[in-house]
């Protein structure tokens, strides 16, 4: 592994809609300094016109961070772009992945990958209107579409467009016939025609997502010439697995990181979350349940937080109190 990789792409978060809130990015990045943090998607005019602070706004603890959108006008995706750049966003996202009935009947998410004209337009105005990057995450094509021509369509009005570095989901999507959940799973991943892209578009930064379960699995997609890999689910039922990334991913010096230590911060963020915010404990506890997953008391810590954090009044301490369930466990220093 070289050493030497330091890009933020090398190692991503994916962005979950209902999951990777400011609180689970917060959680995550007591979990890895370097990775890439995404938000759940939000929609262009929700940001030019909605409730910008609950909506967009993180703490500046979460960089690197980048806010993905979902639109099809160019010059709403281009305003939105300049709000999160103002916000201090370190990357815009445009979404032509997402396959859910929602951004169907709104025209973007993973349509759009039938209009790859639209695509390369929206990139062009949201790059003339903003300093960061401007990327753009995808599948391998929809329904019909054969895989190859789709995502090479997609790749070269991007590419012409100043997008240098595209975010592939190696999965078709089904627009009619199978759920947003069921699209996480039934259509067969493609890692080759995402192999092939990159060996056709050496210039592009070209970053793998789609059943990357551990950071073996982004060893390997880096090792067959690939860019970066993208966690998903991964890094929310077993959170643990970024733990390491930091080391194994980036190269960086070792750190003596463990679970309880990490339980003790965000116990403080969570207090200040309900104090500063008006967050309930709930709202951060239950992006830690995985934590402790595959150690015994595992099952214990799960049980007590889940019975006692719909209680209104609950405060941090629930999460002390469910740690002390769990034996204390120290990584072996590498």
């Amino acid at each position: 592994m070289n050493a030497m990789i330091r890009l933020p792409h090398t190692l991503s978060v994916a962005p979950m809609m209902d999951w990777t809130d400011r609180h689970c990015r917060m959680f995550h990045r007591h979990l890895t300094r370097r990775a890439l943090l995404y938000t759940e998607m939000v929609t262009a005019d929700a940001v030019r016109f909605g409730d910008r602070g609950r909506l967009i706004g993180f703490s500046t603890d979460e960089h690197p961070v980048a806010l993905q959108l979902g639109g099809s006008e160019p010059a709403a995706m281009a305003e939105a772009a300049r709000i999160a750049e103002d916000f201090g966003y370190d990357e815009v996202n445009i979404n032509v992945g997402c396959p859910s009935d929602r951004v169907q009947s709104g025209r973007f998410g993973a349509c759009l990958m039938r209009e790859p004209v639209l695509v390369g337009r929206m990139v062009e105005a949201m790059r003339a209107a903003v300093s960061i990057p401007v990327t753009v995450k995808c599948r391998i094509g929809v329904d019909d579409q054969d895989p190859g021509p789709a995502l090479d369509a997609l790749t070269a009005a991007v590419a012409a467009a100043g997008c240098r570095t595209l975010i592939v989901h190696a999965r078709k999507a089904w627009l009619q016939g199978l759920s947003p959940k069921e699209n996480r799973d039934v259509p067969p991943l493609d890692y080759d025609r995402v192999d092939a892209l990159k060996a056709t578009n050496p210039d592009m930064v070209v970053v793998l997502n789609g059943g990357l379960l551990d950071l073996d699995a982004v060893e390997a997609a880096l090792a067959r010439g690939l860019d970066g890999g993208m966690v998903g689910r991964a890094a929310y039922q077993t959170p643990w697995v970024l733990a390491d990334a930091d080391r194994r991913i980036f190269g960086a010096p070792s750190t003596d990181i463990d679970r309880h230590a990490v339980v003790e911060a965000m116990a403080e963020y969570a207090g200040r979350a309900r104090r500063d915010l008006g967050t309930p404990v709930k709202s951060v506890v239950r992006h830690m349940l995985g934590l402790f997953q595959g150690l015994p008391g595992a099952r214990a810590w799960r049980r007590y937080l889940s019975e006692t954090m719909p209680n209104p009044d609950a405060g941090p301490e629930i999460l002390i109190e469910a740690a002390k369930r769990v034996a204390p466990e120290r990584r072996a220093a590498a």
